[in-house]
């Protein structure tokens, strides 16, 4: 992710799957494609191995919020909780301050 001026947004998307997850790697690229196309996207970050972690980073919450009802990404929510969740958790959070070492 490129160096943006904080304030901004975290949403953290932490999540498993259960073992009928057909589809599921797609239709996560389909929601990348589609994300960073989305006003005030800045980027994302993720991993999954036992437990999945994706952080996508946001300008605003009002961002955030368009981004969450999103008719695209509002399939794939419920597609989500009837087909490949087991279980899933989502946190917002100010970032305030950022630096890393490379």
């Amino acid at each position: 992710m490129n160096k943006i001026n904080t304030p901004y947004y975290a949403v953290i998307f932490t999540s498993k799957l259960n073992k009928k997850s057909v589809g599921y790697e797609e239709m996560s690229q389909k929601m990348y494609d589609l994300a960073k196309n989305q006003k005030g996207f800045i980027g994302f970050k993720s991993v999954r191995q036992e437990l999945g972690i994706t952080i996508s980073y946001w300008k605003t919450l009002h961002d955030i919020t368009s981004w969450k009802n999103n008719l695209e990404h509002k399939k794939a929510q419920n597609k989500g909780i009837n087909d490949w969740y087991a279980s899933y958790e989502i946190e917002i959070c100010l970032v305030e301050r950022c630096y890393s070492f490379n």
